[in-house]
């Protein structure tokens, strides 16, 4: 079974102060055009998407630096609700670790990763990390987690949604657009049962 964990982009959660992103139709088969043809209009940490180290590091790796294996592979699901800690992140790594899916990990549920949890992530060996929030760490004070995150070569996932899946280990498929140097794309996510 194949389970969709993206957000629709045009009716995505936007974080606050990035531009919305919008579509505009320059041709159209009523219009008398042989095809439609639409150009967009959008941030790269728009939806469901990736940050890559250069989001929060000038000599950190860009979108298109980054080999697709991080991005499709075993993920270990676990729920969580508020502010993850450190003794919950080192759980959760176990718990990952005791399936075979400990190179990504997706966080279900209204978390926050916190500091001391980022480190305990950064030093498991990780390779990404997803999350439902549009960020990772406090919304109003993201940087601390990134740099950690980020800075431990860990590429996130923003804006999954994951309220229809259960805990448990799945394939996970969330290439981003290959933008060449750019610090975060959209990705299409989805899950699969093995």
């Amino acid at each position: 079974m194949v389970i969709d964990i993206s957000q629709e982009l045009f009716s995505c959660q936007v974080f606050p102060g990035d531009p919305a992103p919008a579509y505009q139709r320059i041709r159209s088969i009523p219009d008398g055009d042989g095809c439609n043809l639409t150009t967009l209009s959008l941030c790269a940490h728009n939806g469901t998407h990736i940050d890559a180290p250069f989001h929060f590091f000038q000599d950190g790796r860009t979108v298109d630096a980054l080999e697709p294996e991080i991005f499709a592979g075993p993920a270990y699901v676990a729920t969580y609700e508020g502010a993850v800690t450190a003794e919950a992140a080192q759980r959760i790594c176990a718990k990952a670790r005791a399936c075979g899916a400990d190179a990504r990990i997706l966080l279900r549920g209204h978390t926050v990763v916190t500091a001391a949890s980022a480190r305990v992530f950064a030093g498991s060996g990780l390779r990404l990390i997803g999350n439902e929030s549009q960020t990772f760490g406090p919304e109003n004070s993201p940087a601390e987690v990134h740099h950690i995150l980020l800075g431990a070569g860990i590429v996130l996932l923003e804006g999954i949604r994951l309220g229809a899946v259960a805990d448990g280990r799945y394939l996970l498929c969330a290439l981003p657009l290959k933008l060449a140097g750019c610090d975060g794309a959209p990705c299409r996510a989805v899950l699969m049962t093995e």
